[in-house]
C-alpha cells in the first residue's frame, strides 16, 4: 500500500497527483476532506478525483461532501453571474471602463481558475476620478457601504487601492471597488492608467467588463497573495497555478512576464508566486524565468526565513496541517503583510489604533 503524503501536504500532494488516494486509509480520506474544507478547495478536489478516476475509491462520507461542495460551487457560479448582470446595469450608462479583478474575471472569463471556485466578495477596478459617480449608481443599484468607523473611513480612502466594501442591501454579497492594484502606502505605485491600456475587452455576454492582461493578471495575483495575510493561501496558489498553466501555452508568456514585473518594480512578488506554486504544485516554470527575476527581486528577509515562513502559510488552516511554529509563522505572515503595505509611522499609528482605540 502506497504511504499517503505527510500531514500538512496532504491536501496540496492529493491535488498535483490524484491518484495517490489508491493508497489512502480512511484516516486519511478524513484528513483530506477537512483540509480541503478549510482552504476552500473541496469542489477543486472533486473535480481533480473525478477527472482521474479514483472518486469512487473516497469512502460514501468523504464522497457525499465532496459532491455537495460541487454542487454548491455550480450554483455559486450561476449567483456571480447574477450579480455581473446587476453590476453591468448599473455602472454601463456611466461609459467608464470597469475591469472585473480576481475570481469575477475567471468567472467571466470560464477560465480553468474559475472551476469550483468559490469566492465571498467581487471585485472590479474602475479610474479614481469615476469614483463618485460610480459609487453613486452602485447606491441607486443596492450597493451600500458596510458598517465601518470614522477611522475605517478614513483608511480606507485615504490609504488604500480600494473605497470601503459594499454591501448589497438585500443579498448581502460583498463588493470590492478598485481604483490601482496595490495600496498607495506600500511605495509600489503601478499606473492604473497603463493597466487599463493593457486589459483585454471580453466578449459575448459580458462585453462591457474588461479584463486585466494575462501577464498583469498574474502580477495582480502574486501581489493579492504575497503581500496579504494568506488566510486563504492555498487557494490563492492554487488560482495562479491555473492561471500560470493556462498562459504559458502563448507564444512569449514568460519573456512578458518577466519584464512587466520588472517593468511595475514587483519582481519579488512574482518570483515568490513562481517558487511557490512549483514548490507546492510542481507547476512547470522555465528555469531561466527564476533567474531572472531574483536579479530584480531582492528582498530584505533571509531566503531560509522566508522559506520557513511561505512553508507555514501555505498550508490549509486546519489542525491536521498545522505545525508547533505554525501559528507563529501566521503571526509573522501577519506583521509582514501590513509592513509591506505601510511605512513604519503609519503602520504604528493604525496598529496603535487597532489595540487601543477601535472596539
Amino acid at each position: 500500500m502506497t504511504r499517503a503524503p505527510d500531514k500538512p501536504t496532504l491536501l496540496s500532494a492529493t491535488l498535483g497527483h490524484p491518484e495517490s488516494v489508491r493508497g489512502f486509509v480512511k484516516t486519511d480520506w478524513e484528513r483530506l476532506v477537512w483540509q480541503s474544507r478549510a482552504a476552500e478547495l473541496m469542489a477543486q478536489l472533486h473535480s481533480r478525483l473525478s477527472d482521474s478516476g479514483v472518486l469512487d475509491l473516497a469512502p460514501e462520507a468523504a464522497r457525499r461532501h465532496l459532491g455537495l461542495a460541487s454542487t454548491i460551487a455550480t450554483r455559486h457560479a450561476s449567483a456571480v453571474r447574477h450579480e455581473l448582470r446587476g453590476l453591468q446595469e448599473a455602472l454601463q450608462p456611466l461609459g467608464v471602463p470597469v475591469l472585473l479583478l480576481k475570481g469575477a474575471a475567471y468567472a467571466a472569463m470560464s477560465h480553468p481558475a474559475a472551476m469550483g471556485r468559490i469566492f465571498n466578495d467581487i471585485d472590479l477596478m474602475v479610474p479614481k476620478a469615476a469614483l463618485p459617480q460610480v459609487e453613486e449608481r452602485l447606491h441607486w443599484a443596492g450597493w451600500f457601504p458596510a458598517l465601518t468607523t470614522a477611522y475605517d473611513e478614513r483608511y480606507y480612502r485615504e490609504w488604500m487601492h480600494e473605497i470601503p466594501p459594499l454591501e448589497h442591501k438585500n443579498r448581502g454579497t460583498v463588493l470590492d471597488v478598485h481604483h490601482t492594484i496595490l495600496p498607495p502606502t506600500s511605495g509600489i505605485r503601478p499606473d492604473p492608467a497603463d493597466l487599463f491600456a493593457q486589459s483585454t475587452a471580453l466578449v459575448g455576454e459580458w462585453s462591457f467588463f474588461r479584463v486585466l492582461a494575462p501577464t498583469d493578471m498574474v502580477i495582480h495575483s502574486a501581489c493579492h497573495l504575497f503581500f496579504g495575510e494568506f488566510h486563504k493561501g492555498l487557494r490563492d496558489l492554487f488560482d495562479l497555478d491555473a492561471l500560470l498553466s493556462d498562459f504559458s501555452r502563448q507564444p512569449g508568456f514568460w519573456r512578458a512576464l518577466v519584464e512587466r514585473a520588472r517593468q511595475l518594480q514587483l519582481g519579488l512578488p512574482v518570483l515568490d508566486a513562481l517558487q511557490q506554486c512549483q514548490r507546492v504544485y510542481n507547476t512547470t516554470v522555465p528555469e531561466p524565468v527564476g533567474d531572472e527575476l531574483s536579479r530584480c527581486a531582492a528582498s530584505p528577509w533571509p531566503r531560509s526565513w522566508r522559506a520557513w515562513l511561505f512553508d507555514h502559510a501555505l498550508r490549509p488552516a486546519h489542525a491536521s496541517a498545522f505545525g508547533r511554529s505554525t501559528r507563529l509563522a501566521h503571526g509573522a505572515i501577519f506583521v509582514r503583510s501590513h509592513w509591506l503595505r505601510m511605512p513604519l509611522p503609519l503602520l504604528v499609528r493604525h496598529v496603535s489604533h487597532k489595540l487601543f482605540v477601535a472596539d
